[in-house]
């Protein structure tokens, strides 16, 4: 809200957890919109955002199941908390329980192949050149081809095991992973190099903008 109030145009795509929220979907206000899906145009390509958990039967058929399942998650990050406090304090590393076992049940895996399978089939059925989506809490960003045509697919996983995020800039995707990036630049000076002045030009004048703007802000509270 406060990015929105910053006139930041903030577009807010519902997900499982946010079956309220689902009833004002299409609905603007201000600068924030609440929708279920959306698709864009990022420099002359088709971008395809949506959460995921349509391609999940169990929230589809059967909400009560879903819910259990999501109180049955946030019942194990309680835990893992609790078991990562006492590692901290024995100067071990951190343990993620549920990415433990996510990526060690074979059905789990091959749950996230398929939702992965079906959502780029969509996309490049549908001549999408990114899919972006969640759900399934695995980040990734990959190139996906069929005998139809290729896609990117790209997921942001989560702000609650992982601490990652997807980033658009210059052009480009990329990843964010706190625990290793923390308040890294978006791009190294080798990735700088590989861009042309235009852009470099356009980025700068973004940043400058912003600041500006920040200054502004502080000159009239000064006032």
């Amino acid at each position: 809200m406060d990015m929105a109030s910053d006139g930041v145009e903030v577009i807010y795509i519902t997900g499982n957890h946010d079956e309220m929220l689902r009833r004002f979907s299409e609905s603007t206000i201000g600068n924030f919109s609440i929708v279920d899906k959306y698709v864009t145009e990022l420099n002359g390509k088709t971008a395809w955002f949506f959460h995921g958990d349509i391609f999940d039967v169990s929230i589809q058929n059967a909400k009560w199941l879903a819910k259990l399942g999501g109180y049955g998650y946030d019942f194990l990050i309680l835990i893992n908390q609790m078991v990562n406090w006492g590692l901290d304090k024995m100067g071990k590393e951190k343990y993620s329980i549920s990415k433990r076992i996510k990526n060690g049940v074979k059905g789990a895996v091959k749950y996230i192949n398929d939702f992965e399978d079906v959502a780029t089939d969509l996309a490049i059925e549908q001549g999408y050149d990114y899919v972006i989506c969640g759900h399934i809490h695995q980040p990734k960003m990959l190139i996906k081809e069929n005998k139809y045509g290729k896609t990117m697919y790209l997921n942001s996983g989560d702000w609650v095991e992982n601490f990652t995020a997807l980033e658009y800039q210059f052009k480009r995707w990329k990843i964010y992973n706190y625990n290793h990036d923390k308040l890294s630049p978006f791009f190294v000076d080798e990735d700088l190099k590989g861009m042309n002045m235009q852009d470099l030009i356009a980025a700068i004048t973004i940043v400058d903008k912003k600041k500006k703007k920040k200054k502004d802000k502080k000159a009239k509270k000064s006032e």
